[in-house]
């Protein structure tokens, strides 16, 4: 059946009744008239083809600004990837928002990232939001870059960071400086670090050191450390400075009385950790492996801290030895509204790392207002010194095109110490 749009309906009901008049008319005056007397035929006429009509033109689509969102699908990294590109879909719902339409690419298909972003380019998108890994980024980037689309990555390596790239991952740094200065409102003054080795790990050392000097603080030891349990053992006797506390604790001499008698020498108990807080910048189970160590020479009373990573740990409070240690984290309670609402959704628990996802489409519909359908991306307005306010709190981007977050801080086993800032300083 073909189905006829409302011009052509209307056209069809004009000629059906014009056709009704003429032939009324003729049956009335069929019989007033005298009969016609037999005429001569008229020449044959050429008839010229029928001229086909133009089609009629199908109703515009509104014109929408096209977003891609870059994740692993598949693979080992599928149910992060897919939690993200879910709660992406969910931030554009809750918004209503018309103007914006999402694709999800899969960076861990045929071709990796690169061929992810080529499809997204090739299919129009303004802008990028991913990827995930910092391997895929690296990737993908220079393809976006030359044709001009940011890429606002999932991504926590701020190295990624600069010449179109814009990095929405969690940063150590920031946590680290929230986690000191609360440590140092509480009147701690000397701390230590244990920081695995990699990356993440020297970023969270350097931004330790720092964050401590401009407190105020004294920082008596940074370790690095391989995640081996021989390895870990060994980190921890060398930040207690185990072995240096055990010589000096040996240094008594036996002494002679006046009347000749000897009395042997005693073994002093061991002298305080040099620290009073220790940060473990790691996971929350390699901090929990940790504790029985560090009890054992002597720390068992100084401060485990954490990074954000403990954030991503549901059971960050059944670890052992953990119970009182301080993170410090963005604000959780608007995600567990989101998480509940995924599960009701998808059936499934959202990766923590969901957040993301739903903030980055809320930023880019923030400034929805001012790309108008096939116009670049408005990336001055990312640099918005008043930065925005999503899932995961306020955030904006400084300088370097990396995320700088407000972070609450939080004490296991007692929740929130110290709430994040509603907004940014300056």
């Amino acid at each position: 059946m073909i189905a006829l749009n409302a011009p052509n309906a209307r056209r069809f009901a004009v000629f059906g009744s014009a056709a009704a008049l003429v032939l009324g008319g003729c049956a009335q005056n069929r019989g007033s008239r005298p009969a016609p007397q037999a005429q001569r035929p008229a020449p044959a006429r050429t008839v010229p083809p029928p001229q086909e009509k133009p089609a009629v033109p199908l109703p515009q689509v509104a014109a929408v600004n096209r977003v891609a969102v870059l994740v692993p699908t598949s693979g080992p990294g599928a149910a992060v990837g897919q939690s993200i590109a879910n709660a992406a879909q969910m931030a554009l719902a809750d918004l209503g928002e018309k103007r914006i339409a999402i694709s999800v690419y899969n960076t861990a298909g045929p071709g990796g990232a690169g061929q992810a972003m080529r499809e997204a380019l090739s299919a129009g998108a303004g802008v990028v939001l991913g990827p995930l890994l910092a391997a895929d980024v690296r990737a993908a980037a220079p393809i976006a870059r030359e044709a001009g689309v940011p890429v606002l990555s999932f991504s926590n390596d701020a190295a990624l960071a600069g010449s179109g790239v814009y990095v929405l991952g969690f940063q150590p740094g920031d946590s680290v400086e929230r986690l000191v200065r609360f440590a140092r409102s509480k009147g701690i003054e000397r701390f230590a670090a244990l920081t695995p080795v990699g990356d993440y790990g020297s970023r969270a050392a350097t931004a330790y050191l720092r964050a401590v000097e401009a407190a105020g603080g004294r920082v008596t030891a940074v370790v690095t450390y391989t995640r081996d349990r021989t390895k870990l053992l060994q980190a921890a006797r060398k930040v207690t400075d185990y072995e240096g506390r055990l010589a000096r604790a040996r240094v008594a001499q036996p002494t002679i009385r006046p009347d000749g008698t000897v009395v042997p020498a005693t073994q002093r108990q061991l002298g305080p950790v040099p620290f009073q807080a220790l940060l473990i910048a790691d996971a929350g189970s390699i901090a929990s492996a940790f504790t029985p160590a560090l009890a054992q020479m002597g720390a068992g009373e100084a401060k485990i801290m954490g990074t954000e990573l403990w954030a991503a740990e549901p059971g960050i409070a059944r670890l052992p030895g953990l119970r009182g240690a301080w993170y410090a984290s963005v604000p959780g309670g608007r995600f567990e509204t989101l998480a509940a609402r995924y599960r009701a959704k998808y059936g499934t628990t959202p990766s923590r790392l969901s957040s993301l996802g739903y903030d980055a489409v809320l930023l880019v519909a923030a400034l929805a207002n001012d790309w108008k359908p096939g116009a670049k991306f408005p990336v001055r307005g990312l640099a918005d010194s008043g930065g925005f306010k999503g899932l995961d709190g306020i955030f904006r981007f400084d300088g370097g095109n990396v995320a700088e977050r407000g972070y609450e801080v939080r004490q296991v086993g007692a929740g929130v110490v110290a709430p994040a800032p509603q907004s940014f300083g300056n």
